[in-house]
């Protein structure tokens, strides 16, 4: 996918949540029940490893129902700030100076998404990174159950590996 098409999808998912800053109005499209939204039920499962100051983070994003989605977008946010330039995974883009947010693709009932693969490189070498993943845009689908999408690693700078 073309970076100018990544940007696309993203500004779109922007735009949809109401002027791109993310605050109380989106809080309420993942938060609470929206009338014309179908329900879906979107969980991320992957790992991340710390080594040096490279961040790998490896997810899978999977749609238990009761209804398929087209797409959605997930965020993950680090303790430590992102250097300057990244090489970012199609259907990727930097939010932020801690941000990148990544589109899943189609999210089948019952199925998974596409597998999203980011090799970041931080500003500097940090002795541990907190790393945060979430959905910060659904297309405006209830997600009742939020413990199986919004999860918090805690990723050392040993080269381990750590799973959620």
């Amino acid at each position: 996918m073309r970076r100018g098409a990544v940007r696309s999808v993203v500004v779109a998912g922007l735009l949809a949540l109401g002027a791109g800053v993310p605050g109380p109005a989106q809080a309420s499209v993942a938060d609470g029940p929206v009338a014309d939204g179908p329900e879906a039920d979107v969980a991320y499962h992957g790992r991340v490893a710390l080594a040096g100051s490279r961040l790998r983070i490896w997810l899978v994003p999977e749609n238990d129902g009761p209804a398929a989605l087209p797409n959605a977008t997930l965020r993950v946010r680090l303790s430590a700030e992102l250097a300057d330039r990244q090489e970012l995974s199609g259907g990727c883009a930097r939010a932020g100076s801690r941000e990148v947010v990544c589109e899943t693709g189609p999210l089948p009932l019952h199925g998974r998404g596409r597998h999203v693969a980011l090799q970041l490189e931080l500003r500097e070498r940090t002795p541990e990174v907190a790393v945060r993943v979430d959905t910060w845009w659904n297309g405006g689908a209830t997600d009742r159950n939020h413990a199986n999408n919004e999860h918090v690693v805690l990723a050392l700078d040993t080269g381990d590996t750590y799973a959620f």
